[in-house]
């Protein structure tokens, strides 16, 4: 925890991708080549930047040989990565665990299980454009959470029976509808598409889950045993951000490179309106930070319902904040 505290509270966007100018410039113009003169040649811009630097990091922190270690020893049951396919169009949790485990296989989803790579880790985090696709088995694989339709279900699939979930949009709006008057730029579009592929269909499917919670809550057990019904009530527990992350992003976006801010700048992600897409670029510590202390602060809020959904015996000594604990 301490590992991975340091490496985000000491951010740079140089260890995500290549954030230096020569290589934004390079990548742009071969973008601007594409769309130029797209027609005359064959090859394309695999996405908008390299993420290169990602690969050298989770190579140099991550020992993946662990994994399986901590499952023999008992100390883990199963760990998942989920990756969308671009050929499939299926949602895929890749996974190593315990032998009792059965791979399954659902509408647009499904399972395999397999040693985890530093190439899962790349493919789960490749945001549509901006990182490029990475090739696994048969396929390229993207970032996990589009066409996700059931974000939770690797977790229950693989047998938990509660399940922490940490999210980063916000459960509930006081001023949801907020007034627009000029034309949306497009790094607003864009940040407005990003969100309803990673926040949107978590929310729906924890929703659903609540609602088949209550309806096993009013069928007797007995009756569930006589029916055969392979359902059983999942607790869940919650933490969502108390702010807007795109509204710290924009408050924190000088803190990026001048390649990338002129990069964003072109198409208004350096605006408040803008600071959706330019939090999945945000690499910066003054920003993680910010997300850092956010997070300590909604979890500690809710300090009663964390211990007793841990079941834990004790509450520990809650330091002031954050920036004392490192």
């Amino acid at each position: 925890v301490d590992n991975l505290l340091y490496i985000w509270r000491n951010f740079e966007a140089g260890q995500v991708y290549r954030a230096d100018p020569w290589g934004i410039g390079k990548t742009g113009a071969r973008w601007l080549m594409a769309l130029m003169f797209g027609w005359a040649v064959d090859r394309y811009p695999k996405s908008l930047l390299d993420n290169t630097p990602l690969r050298e990091l989770l190579a140099a922190r991550l020992d993946f040989s662990r994994i399986d270690r901590a499952i023999q020893r008992g100390a883990l049951y199963a760990l998942s990565i989920t990756a969308s396919g671009y050929t499939s169009g299926d949602s895929v949790a890749f996974f190593e665990g315990g032998d009792g485990i059965e791979p399954w296989k659902r509408m647009q989803r499904a399972a395999s299980r397999t040693p985890l790579k530093v190439e899962h880790l790349l493919a789960s985090s490749a945001l549509p454009f901006i990182f490029p696709a990475v090739h696994i088995n048969r396929e390229y694989f993207g970032d996990g959470s589009m066409r996700q339709l059931a974000p939770v279900s690797p977790a229950v699939h693989l047998g938990a029976e509660r399940i922490f979930i940490v999210g980063v949009g916000r459960m509930s709006e006081k001023d949801p509808r907020r007034r627009g008057h000029g034309y949306p730029s497009l790094a607003q579009v864009a940040g407005h598409a990003l969100a309803s592929i990673f926040l949107d269909q978590l929310m729906i499917d924890i929703e659903q889950l609540q609602r088949v919670n209550d309806i096993l809550g009013r069928i007797p057990p007995h009756v569930m045993e006589q029916m055969g019904v392979p359902l059983r009530p999942i607790e869940t527990l919650v933490i969502a951000p108390s702010e807007r992350l795109d509204d710290i992003a924009a408050r924190h976006v000088d803190a990026l490179p001048i390649g990338v801010r002129t990069l964003l700048g072109g198409i208004g992600g350096t605006r408040r309106a803008g600071g959706g897409l330019a939090s999945y670029l945000l690499f910066e510590k003054p920003f993680t930070r910010a997300l850092i202390d956010l997070g300590y602060r909604d979890t500690m809020a809710r300090a009663d319902d964390v211990v007793s959904f841990l079941g834990l015996k004790f509450a520990a000594e809650m330091p002031s904040s954050t920036t004392s604990r490192s």
